[in-house]
């Protein structure tokens, strides 16, 4: 079993936890519902609790009552635009063959230059790579995302937004090696497989499939997982590396999905007729 101290923050596996089952669940999730599911990926309550409060000062998740009247979480409009773009990234099997790209070209004044790192900041963690100083880019199907991102942060002010292809001079191959550290992205797809690999194998030798260790399993590899479309914006297969290992992470992301989702939900008490992501 992964070492959840050591892998998974407890922050983190809370926002795991609604974008898999909580935003899916019938009103507010109570806070004793919270301590329970996350106990069961190894969380103590204290962390939760403390993790909430986190998330709530941020303006992720909203206090709300159920119709019992107990104290519960839901998410704030803009944590569920947060993730339903995610969606459209973790949930993708595959990256398309598409040879199109989204530009971000920023200019920032003298007089509010602090804004020049939150916006290198965002942009990196949205998975752009660097053309050059103050030029971006990422595959095309990311447009709306980062829109929805800078409209978001109030940085659109700052940022034109162009689609086009690379028409040289450099191999478009040789230049996406520059504008990423691929071989930093390919160690983050070798960690994803290190950790869930063998949990995947250890589920294919086993015909039952208990409700609580699906749940934990697949909430433990969605949190691992959910980081690295990020990290790796899903580049056009044929710009990689012979023997990418990002096809091979992908490919126990989802027999884990497909074999453990449901069994998931059911523990976290999301309806069978409730629709829930599906991969793309």
């Amino acid at each position: 079993m992964i070492n959840v101290s050591e892998q998974h923050a407890p922050r983190s596996l809370i926002v795991t936890f609604y974008g898999a089952y909580g935003r899916f669940t019938p009103g507010p999730v109570p806070v004793a519902e919270l301590i329970r599911l996350l106990a069961a990926a190894g969380v103590d309550a204290p962390s939760v609790r403390s993790s909430v409060s986190r998330l709530k000062r941020r303006g992720l998740l909203v206090p709300a009552r159920t119709a019992a009247g107990a104290a519960g979480y839901v998410l704030s409009p803009d944590a569920r635009q947060l993730l339903d773009d995610g969606d459209r990234r973790v949930y993708v099997a595959s990256p398309p063959e598409d040879d199109t790209w989204v530009l971000a070209v920023f200019s920032v004044p003298e007089s509010e230059r602090q804004k020049r790192h939150v916006l290198r900041s965002h942009l990196s963690g949205l998975g752009f790579g660097t053309a050059a100083p103050g030029v971006w880019l990422a595959p095309a199907r990311l447009y709306e995302e980062t829109r929805h991102t800078l409209e978001r942060l109030r940085l659109d002010a700052y940022v034109e937004l162009f689609r086009g292809e690379h028409l040289g001079y450099a191999p478009t191959a040789d230049a996406v090696a520059r504008w990423w550290d691929l071989a930093a992205i390919a160690k983050q797809h070798e960690a994803f497989l290190d950790r869930h690999a063998r949990v995947l194998h250890d589920w294919e030798a086993r015909a039952d499939i208990p409700e609580a260790e699906a749940y934990r399993d697949y909430l433990l590899a969605l949190d691992s997982w959910r980081h690295l479309p990020y990290a790796d914006p899903g580049l056009p297969p044929s710009l990689l590396p012979q023997d990418w290992p990002g096809a091979r992470s992908a490919a126990v992301f989802r027999a884990l999905h497909e074999r453990l989702r449901d069994a998931g939900a059911a523990f976290a008490g999301v309806p069978d007729d409730v629709p829930k992501p599906q991969l793309m």
